[in-house]
């Protein structure tokens, strides 16, 4: 656990940070007392959201229709 003062911390912030990411609690004291503490942002994992997408697809009418380019290959 790092315990800094306001002006510990503006100086080795890259180190507290480093620190915080690693695990270690890391608290900035302000008069003998802890004012903020340094933590890592967790990531947060978005699920897939079925159906989100419902009316934003269409699909064509003829979409399975021979293309006029290969006729000379269908006999």
């Amino acid at each position: 656990m790092f315990q800094v003062t306001i002006n510990e911390a503006q100086k080795k912030l890259i180190d507290l940070i480093n620190a915080a990411m690693r695990g270690e609690e890391v608290f900035i004291m302000q008069n003998g007392e802890q004012v903020a503490q340094i933590v890592p942002v967790a990531k947060v994992k978005r699920q897939p959201q079925f159906g989100s997408a419902k009316g934003l697809i269409r699909m064509a009418d003829d979409f399975d229709a021979p293309l006029d380019d290969f006729a000379d290959y269908m006999q």
